[in-house]
């Protein structure tokens, strides 16, 4: 009965630390879900993880200076340091021969170690505020409270309002940085603009998932939109969706389950969310690829078929002879299991008949069997008059590209070339 009540208090957000909590959680995941789409898109995940270690010295920092945990004064001592480890990357990666990945590495250790070298500073320092400020690294959420809600809040928000607002130069410059100049486009303080807004994304996230999490934050909602739309408006609109109902969800196991940490729980729930998505999503996920690999090698196999059919019908001056599955097998090289699996398929579609032991083209057969020929002929000869290719050298590219050209391209194609009547090898071509 007891567990009832706690989830309808939840629900009905009754307790006015719920509401903080669960309002600041669904803040935070989603400023820092959208901006984390341009972060990803930039290749920028690993400067991400970097710059999440790299803010817990201006943390650490700002409470020595101002002797509280006012998180006004840990945000901007966070954003300092956050902002300073992106620009020492640049600054080595541009100057040095290190690479950038090498840079990162090397950035988040020293950063790091700087942070839990001053926390354990503060620890020993017998400041009675100090007490809390350690959840910094592995989050609590539990702990936002009124004035937190309104710093961070308000700064999540203010993240949100600047994607909106210059959301069409925030693509440019993660899309095509060589256009956004060419029009003019002012990319370094767009660029800028974009690495103050994560550093500050990743300065009021810690407070939910810590440091340690906070890439992980950013990062796996956008990666996980990516797989449900190449349209970069849903993307954002997708990973912000994830953010808020994943952060919701682990503050709800947190608020149920005693002693259950709220920043893991979220962060799990995110990874759950994209190994669904990897697995299931209806045109990137790995079913969907298995399967349109699979209908692919369907067609592939029945136009090689088809086309056998037709070649050998050119040979024998008859495209209506009956032809044998070994005639096929001398003609093509077919597997023999996938030759008759193959010629099952057409024989649904109506586009060959078998008579005994032997198979015929039908009429839309014939028609079908020219037509992957005629492609294939018409191919050679684009490659060998436009690209210079030998002609004896176009034969397998041909073979590849004759299954995916399209009847809007099929005719370009015709229009192109202006219908020749012979391939390069002096064989005709059916129209």
């Amino acid at each position: 009965m007891n567990e009832h009540l706690n989830i309808l208090d939840f629900i009905l957000l009754r307790e006015a630390n719920v509401r903080y909590v669960v309002l600041g959680t669904m803040l935070l995941s989603v400023a820092s879900s959208v901006i984390g789409c341009f972060a990803l898109l930039r290749k920028r995940a690993l400067v991400v993880d970097s710059i999440s270690h790299s803010v817990l010295p201006g943390i650490c920092l700002g409470f020595i200076l101002s002797g509280t945990k006012d998180p006004l004064f840990l945000i901007v001592g966070a954003v300092i340091t956050g902002w300073l480890s992106v620009y020492f990357i640049d600054i080595i990666t541009r100057y040095s021969k290190i690479k950038a990945d090498t840079a990162i590495g090397l950035n988040l250790s020293l950063f790091f170690a700087i942070g839990v070298l001053l926390l354990t500073v503060i620890q020993n320092s017998g400041n009675p505020n100090q007490a809390g400020l350690s959840d910094y690294l592995f989050g609590k959420a539990a702990a936002i409270v009124l004035s937190d809600l309104y710093v961070f809040g308000s700064l999540a928000v203010i993240i949100i309002l600047a994607v909106v607002v210059f959301f069409k130069q925030f693509t440019l410059v993660s899309f095509d940085l060589h256009f956004a100049k060419t029009i003019g486009l002012p990319i370094k303080f767009y660029e800028f603009l974009l690495s103050i807004l994560t550093v500050i994304a990743v300065a009021i996230g810690i407070q939910t998932v810590g440091v340690v999490l906070m890439a992980a934050m950013l990062i796996t909602p956008a990666a996980t939109a990516k797989y449900w739309t190449n349209d970069l408006r849903k993307m954002v609109v997708i990973a912000a969706v994830i953010g808020a109902l994943s952060g919701v969800v682990g503050v709800f196991i947190s608020y149920l389950f005693a002693n259950m940490p709220t920043g893991p729980w979220i962060v799990l729930i995110f990874s759950m969310v994209a190994v669904f998505s990897i697995v299931f999503a209806p045109e990137k996920g790995i079913f969907a690829k298995y399967f349109r690999q699979k209908k692919n090698k369907k067609k592939m196999l029945e136009d090689n078929i088809l086309k056998a059919f037709y070649k050998l019908g050119e040979h024998d001056g008859d495209f209506f002879k009956k032809r044998s599955a070994e005639e096929l097998i001398m003609a093509r090289k077919f597997k023999r299991s996938l030759l008759l699996k193959g010629l099952r398929s057409l024989r649904k579609l109506n586009l060959l008949t078998k008579v005994n032991d032997s198979f015929v083209l039908s009429r839309d057969g014939m028609a079908a069997g020219a037509r992957i020929t005629k492609i294939h002929r018409l191919w050679e000869i684009y490659l060998t008059k436009y690209l210079r290719v030998a002609d004896d050298h176009v034969h397998d590219d041909a073979e590849t590209i004759e299954h995916i050209i399209t009847p809007d391209l099929e005719k370009r194609l015709e229009d192109l070339l202006q219908y020749p009547q012979e391939d390069p090898h002096n064989k005709q071509i059916p129209y």
